[in-house]
């Protein structure tokens, strides 16, 4: 599985917007000048992150993104599952919309068995890191 840049990059600007957290909102300039990220890919990035309630965007001329919660209570698995859709390796793992038509063999399939472990071990792992954690990394 290879998540997209959708993921990597949306990740590294809410990192970039956790470690400003407490300073005021992080404009999508700066955020774009530290992390090599074109601005007009960012900004759809962010709205998307938006729109799901992560993030808010402050206007004005100190204006620019803050976390919406505490970068405690966002995981990893919020962000990517925000911006990827589902995380899920498979259709059959964890029935995706439209399985039915494109599994004939859902009943007896032992493949599936593996599928489903490896969307539970992802899943459990991007639940299982916050922003707060990835901020002491960086």
């Amino acid at each position: 599985m290879k998540l997209s840049t959708k993921s990597t990059y949306g990740l590294r600007a809410m990192v970039n917007i956790a470690m400003a957290n407490d300073k005021g909102a992080v404009s999508i300039k700066d955020i774009s000048k530290r992390e090599s990220i074109s601005g007009v890919y960012l900004e759809q990035l962010l709205n998307k992150l938006r729109r799901k309630n992560l993030v808010k965007s402050v206007r004005g001329p100190s204006g620019g993104y803050m976390l919406s919660r505490s970068p405690r209570k966002i995981t990893v698995a919020d962000i990517v599952k925000t911006l990827e859709g589902s995380i899920i390796p498979v259709d059959c793992a964890g029935g995706r919309e439209g399985y039915k038509s494109v599994c004939h063999n859902k009943k007896t399939c032992a493949a599936k068995t593996v599928w489903a472990k490896l969307a539970k071990s992802i899943e459990d792992c991007l639940e299982s890191v916050t922003l707060k954690d990835l901020c002491g990394k960086k």
